[in-house]
């Protein structure tokens, strides 16, 4: 036994000796592991540890920084107003500001009893792919609900009627551990009321989904395709169980299909398109990508809404306004990890290595050097994600295809600056629809390419579970 073993503490003795001889053994941090985003890593760890820019963003840039961040907060108005720079709210939308969804820059969750709008939840619509709607297949990834379009908006301007109202309820079930620790999880149900313009189409399928949280998005654009590509294994030629393979999505801008990385379901290319669709469908709001007002043929009146572009034909959201906030959102800073060599961490950081979670929560990769930005560019970072999509099994399914996505296919979600979930955004909701209310349930939700890691889990002690939350919470 080597030394530096005989002087662990006894929990992580124990915790380390047991698992399993081919799993990594972590008996102290890793050089630079606590700089989860580099040199751009922020080390803040109270409410407003999201809302930080790049830690080596100049003094010169961190103007546009603020600049961006003041359009993502601060709320559009409906059009015609003398606030001409913040209007063309609509007609339909969710929320009027991005900050509503993403409140501190931090994680939705879904609708509260008694709330009257869903706010930082939506519910994404479409029906099964029709043969002879390939090309549109191809550019929006899915066959919106005819009458809805892709996105239910629980909100209108005057005179046009909101598209519903989103509720949600749960039933219950019980999940026992091996030392008997039972853990109850709520499966949701959607509701769906006060349809605006009648009856949905009756194959339609349903999305809940809560606004992610906002860090690290510009590191997780500036990661190398051909190093997130490393990782595919859609055979399972090693026989580990975990089949990662690309979304291939439609980019607005070139044209063409290229690799997906943001989103749920790795739906889009990159921050821009991200917020152009945001905007676009959470508000309401036309932009160079997307020109048009998000209405149906069915939605006379919001076709007819008056709307906010220049007039010169400038969109709503202008060319200038998109580049400061896609700024702002790439350069929201990834807090520092705490606790690095606690003990009790090191012992939760080898447990999540013997489960075999890091087969997708992939820990490390290098940015390129041809980042969007350079204080992006050729850093270590520590995302805990491959940016893949796997098979969750039908416990998470969604039962809706989004390009090359199945109902049971996600994204590996980061899992940096889990651990201060709560601490910005007052709540411990977790995965897609945010049916998990903290950690411990979002793992116990993962089954498909997941079962075995997380059968791994239910075998865990009251001890080693808390090392292995320990872990989740220092990242």
């Amino acid at each position: 036994m080597s030394m530096s073993l005989l002087r662990l503490s006894p929990l992580l003795l124990a915790l380390t000796l047991a698992a399993c001889d081919d799993a990594p053994r972590f008996t102290q941090a890793e050089p630079g592991e606590a700089l989860s985003g580099g040199e751009a890593t922020v080390q803040r760890s109270d409410r407003n540890a999201y809302s930080l820019p790049s830690a080596n963003l100049s003094p010169e840039r961190r103007l546009d920084f603020s600049v961006g961040n003041s359009f993502f907060r601060s709320p559009w108005v409906i059009a015609p107003s003398t606030t001409t720079a913040r209007d063309g709210l609509g007609p339909l939308f969710n929320t009027n500001a991005c900050q509503n969804c993403h409140v501190r820059d931090g994680r939705g969750h879904p609708p509260e009893p008694g709330d009257s709008n869903a706010v930082s939840m939506l519910v994404r619509l479409s029906i099964p792919d029709q043969p002879y709607l390939a090309r549109e297949i191809e550019r929006i990834g899915v066959v919106p609900e005819p009458t809805y379009g892709t996105q239910l908006q629980d909100m209108a301007i005057p005179g046009v009627a909101p598209e519903g109202k989103v509720r949600v309820s749960y039933d219950s079930h019980t999940v026992t551990f091996k030392d008997g620790h039972q853990v109850e999880l709520q499966r949701p149900t959607l509701q769906i009321t006060q349809l605006g313009y009648g009856p949905m189409h009756p194959d339609t399928r349903f999305s809940a989904r809560i606004a992610p949280p906002m860090i690290g998005l510009g590191l997780l654009e500036a990661i190398p395709e051909a190093d997130i590509l490393a990782n595919e294994d859609p055979d399972d030629h090693n026989r580990d169980g975990i089949r990662g393979r690309a979304n291939r999505v439609w980019d607005d801008a070139q044209d063409k299909t290229v690799l997906g990385r943001f989103g749920w379901k790795a739906g889009q290319p990159n921050v821009n398109q991200q917020n152009v669709h945001a905007f676009a469908g959470d508000m309401g709001l036309t932009s160079t990508l997307q020109p048009k007002d998000d209405c149906t043929a069915a939605q006379t009146d919001c076709l007819a809404a008056p709307n906010g572009n220049g007039q010169g034909g400038e969109k709503e959201v202008s060319d200038n306004i998109l580049r400061l906030v896609t700024f702002y959102t790439r350069n929201l800073g990834v807090p520092a990890r705490r606790n690095v060599d606690a003990p009790q961490v090191l012992a939760g950081k080898n447990l999540f290595f013997q489960a075999g979670c890091q087969g997708c929560h992939t820990p490390q990769f290098t940015t390129a050097a041809n980042a969007n930005e350079p204080e992006l560019a050729n850093q270590v970072i520590r995302p805990y994600s491959d940016l893949l999509l796997h098979d969750m099994g039908p416990g998470l399914s969604d039962e809706r295809t989004e390009f090359a996505a199945n109902g049971q296919d996600w994204r590996t979600p980061p899992l940096w600056g889990v651990g201060l979930s709560e601490t910005v955004s007052g709540h411990s909701r977790f995965l897609h629809d945010g049916r998990a209310r903290n950690l411990l349930e979002a793992v116990l939700w993962h089954g498909g390419e997941a079962q075995a890691a997380r059968d791994q889990v239910l075998t865990f002690n009251a001890e080693q579970r808390a090392a292995l939350l320990a872990f989740l919470n220092s990242l």
